[in-house]
């Protein structure tokens, strides 16, 4: 039997999961500890809580089905409200309780503790966060993006404009919130259009994205055939909003990973009929890994949230994270033994090859070169109630991406 934990914060968020024994057998194995560090309170509160939610949930499953070779793993909970003193001062407590991987979910948090999780010796995953660059796996041993970079993205998506419409002779505007994320896919994007033969320009608007009324005139008179938006939480439904009212159809728009089904609802999901995303994830209930969730933890009363929540877009990616972070747990305790140390699990997740959570991600292979797993994703469309795969799990201009990979992590090696 699982026993969830609390780990001193406010009620709903304080889940922690302990790994109780169900024999001695189990009890003479130490617990795995991972730091589920994240931001519950400031910024990225539209999608820690379901991602958070799909990993515990994820974890309650791996220990009620025995653990990781008898090891049940520990989760600790806590909230750095996206501020990386506090994302500091959680990452140490945790450090001594034990944990050997992180996971902030906070770029600012992520990218404040990247050298002394390297110093130290422990994982840190940034999925769909962090430091692009941190594909490099030579520059960046420690640090593990595991899904596709917002580079990788920006060109799955341009990828999949070619080959549905073509790209050579087209405008593109790319309306983003106006931050290192937000302008993050430009350098590529740009080298794409060299290629391709087409026009780019950005607009980008003032974070946090609630006031975008102006850059979209602008956008309207620029009259681009495909419109990018590059935004998080609350400012993506506003530039989805503020497009259609501008007479850009959603079949035109095509968005980076942030962009849910609480986004459609709150620009009214037959309005965003045809938008276009970048999927990291399948959403749904229609995996085997999803179905022994509902049948093992939400329906015996073990869920850590919402079981609305189950099968969306965040709670799936949060899944996704951990399946490949057990996974390296396994591969290490198979061929490393245990105990498990931050040094054997960054070996395990350099062993992974062609996993795909059982239908649930891409196939992802983790070398010690590319941390990143291939950069692999599919374009997806809002049908009015779902996501719709419109592409297959694909990489794109690997080429462009690999230098902007290189180049990045290079100035960062200068530097230190």
């Amino acid at each position: 039997m699982t026993i969830l934990k609390r780990i001193g914060q406010p009620a709903a968020l304080a889940l922690g999961l302990a790994g109780a024994a169900g024999g001695a057998a189990a009890q003479d194995k130490e617990p795995i500890k991972f730091g589920l560090l994240q931001d519950f309170t400031a910024v990225y509160t539209f999608v820690t809580g379901e991602y958070n939610q799909g990993q515990q949930d994820y974890l309650t499953l791996v220990n009620e089905e025995g653990g990781v070779d008898g090891h049940m793993i520990e989760a600790i909970v806590r909230d750095t409200g996206n501020e990386p003193q506090r994302g500091i001062e959680a990452y140490n407590r945790a450090r001594e309780e034990g944990a050997i991987l992180f996971d902030f979910l906070s770029t600012p948090v992520s990218r404040g503790l990247v050298d002394q999780v390297m110093k130290d010796e422990v994982v840190l995953i940034t999925p769909l966060h962090g430091r692009g660059d941190a594909a490099a796996g030579e520059t960046f041993p420690y640090v593990f993006p595991t899904m596709a970079t917002y580079w990788s993205q920006a060109a799955i998506l341009a990828d999949q404009i070619k080959s549905s419409d073509g790209l050579e002779g087209k405008k593109i505007a790319v309306v983003h919130i106006d931050s290192p994320f937000g302008r993050e896919p430009m350098p590529v994007l740009e080298k794409i259009a060299e290629v391709e033969g087409f026009e780019i320009r950005a607009f980008p608007y003032a974070s946090p994205g609630n006031e975008q009324s102006a850059t979209w005139s602008e956008v309207r008179r620029y009259r681009p055939d495909v419109v990018f938006i590059w935004g998080a939480g609350g400012g993506q439904s506003v530039s989805v909003q503020q497009a259609i009212r501008n007479g850009i159809d959603p079949a035109a728009i095509r968005s980076v990973v942030w962009m849910a089904e609480t986004d459609a609802n709150n620009v009214g999901a037959d309005a965003m009929v045809g938008l276009k995303r970048f999927e990291a994830t399948a959403t749904g209930t229609d995996n085997p890994i999803l179905e022994r969730i509902v049948e093992k933890v939400i329906e015996p009363g073990l869920g850590a949230g919402d079981s609305s929540n189950v099968g969306s877009s965040y709670y799936n990616i949060g899944v996704a994270t951990m399946t490949v972070a057990v996974e390296a747990a396994r591969l290490a305790l198979e061929r490393e033994g245990a105990p498990l140390t931050g040094p054997k699990l960054k070996a395990g997740f350099e062993m992974i090859e062609g996993f795909d959570a059982e239908g649930l991600m891409p196939p992802i292979t983790i070398t010690a070169t590319d941390h990143q797993g291939g950069g692999y994703g599919r374009v997806s469309e809002w049908t009015g109630s779902e996501w719709k795969p419109v592409s297959d799990w694909t990489t794109a201009y690997e080429d462009i991406v690999h230098e902007e990979i290189e180049t990045s992590a290079a100035t960062y090696a200068g530097g230190n």
